[in-house]
């Protein structure tokens, strides 16, 4: 299914604006070098989800570039979800996927077959669940198309060692890909495939980011009954059990035993994502009715709503136990909001321990570093301050396009000859490393 109801993008000269003229025309030279090809992304859902939300703002962005691209959308059954989450879990650690799943997966994979389009010259493919188109394109196809695979799982196991396993035909399929994009370099797996590090991005002017009048962010409060002048905590993501949405809520009642705050948790649901029901029973079970506590289940396109709640808190919690990246992060610091956050993934990317916000693993240590911003108000607005201008610098959607039309350009100019390169672009991450010796691209 290709994505025809995207929305426009906002003038580039607002982007222009907000990142500097230097950062700009440096995107705009890339595009300009790349005029003429077409680019395809796909992914397995349209709403719901840190990869959707990208794609909505990056699309329409390259296009407003003059480079023609189009987002694509898996269909398939519920079964194959079912699957593709206990896959994203096993990934990230969790026991649960069995060789039996794979046949389902063919399947949906099977469905889609011919999803990737014959005049697209170079197509980006999101995360496991659309990997094995692959495996449908000929010998012509892979010569004469650019293939990328971004991966946004926070990959911890990946045994490759017995045939037939899921890890050992993901290997397969990945070094089919003329290259392959991961969001850190904990995350990757040694597959003979081109890899570049490039994180994620959000975009200032999204109806979720951009700023929003004071009133509205009052309208928000009243109808959710979020008393304005208790402090808040917050935490926005969706009802999954990596987020740990429940060692959050026991967090906060440690902290409400000390000083008067309410809870917010701010969830959705995606498509692709069948188990956030039973994580979402979970919270509310935990959460006992209590009033300080408001568990919100928005739609998909709550998007001003959730900018005015993420607005409205005090201190932004991420409590993940595992995390590809984190956009939620980004979002909050982007809004001069101090962080305290689980210290896994692509956090410790964002949140410098004690200056723009706190990094955790327990539930204790969340506590006292909730308590410690909401008791320090002047201490947490200073760490907001340094947040906002650190993501203006590193994670704006400008600065993630000129990331992956860097990678666009290497690939389809003929610049990457070594198979076993790691190359990072993003000076935040690490500069250039190969896997024997470094080099500078």
């Amino acid at each position: 299914m290709i994505v025809t109801d995207l929305p426009g993008c906002p003038s580039l000269r607002e982007y222009r604006q907000i990142v500097g003229a230097e950062r700009f025309s440096a995107v705009e030279e890339l595009a300009e070098r790349l005029s003429g090809i077409r680019l395809q992304e796909i992914n397995s859902t349209r709403y719901g989800g840190g990869v959707a939300e990208i794609l909505m703002s990056y699309v329409p962005f390259l296009n407003a570039l003059g480079l023609e691209t189009v987002w694509s959308v898996m269909e398939a059954e519920p079964a194959f979800f079912d699957v593709t989450k206990t896959l994203h879990n096993f990934l990230q650690g969790r026991d649960g996927f069995s060789p039996a799943m794979i046949e389902t997966y063919w399947d949906a994979q099977r469905q889609n077959e011919g999803l990737i389009e014959d005049d697209c010259d170079v197509v980006t493919i999101h995360d496991p669940q659309p990997l094995g188109l692959v495996e449908f394109l000929s010998s012509r196809d892979l010569a004469g198309k650019r293939l990328i695979w971004r991966c946004h799982v926070q990959l911890e196991t990946v045994p490759t060692e017995t045939v037939g396993s899921i890890g050992n035909i993901m290997r397969r399929l990945v070094e089919k890909y003329h290259a392959s994009i991961f969001s850190s370099f904990q995350y990757l797996p040694l597959w003979s495939v081109p890899s570049f590090i490039i994180p994620p991005f959000i975009d200032p002017l999204s109806e979720k980011n951009r700023d929003i009048p004071a009133a509205e962010i009052d309208a928000t409060l009243e109808k959710y009954g979020i008393d304005p002048e208790k402090p808040i905590v917050s935490q926005v993501s969706r009802y999954d059990v990596f987020k740990d949405p429940v060692g959050v809520i026991q967090a906060f009642k440690r902290v409400r035993r000390k000083t008067p705050c309410q809870l917010v948790l701010v969830g959705g649901r995606a498509c692709d994502d069948p188990e956030c029901y039973i994580v979402l029973r979970d919270v509310r079970e935990t959460a006992e009715d209590d009033p300080d506590i408001h568990v919100l289940d928005l739609p998909p396109d709550s998007h001003r709503e959730i900018n005015a709640l993420q607005r409205a808190s005090d201190v932004v919690v991420q409590k993940s136990i595992k995390e590809g990246f984190g956009l939620t992060v980004t979002e909050a610091l982007w809004k001069g909001k101090p962080v305290v956050g689980g210290n896994v993934g692509g956090i410790p990317l964002q949140i410098r321990d004690g200056w723009n916000g706190y990094l955790v693993s327990t539930v204790q240590e969340t506590a006292d570093r909730i308590l410690h911003l909401l008791r320090h108000p002047e201490k947490a607005a200073e760490m907001g301050r340094r947040g906002r201008e650190f993501v203006r610098e590193y994670y704006l959607l400008p600065r993630g396009v000129q990331d992956h039309l860097t990678v666009v350009d290497q690939l389809v100019n003929g610049r990457i000859t070594a198979r076993d390169s790691v190359i990072c672009y993003h000076p935040q991450v690490v500069t250039t490393r190969m896997a024997t010796g470094t080099a500078q691209y």
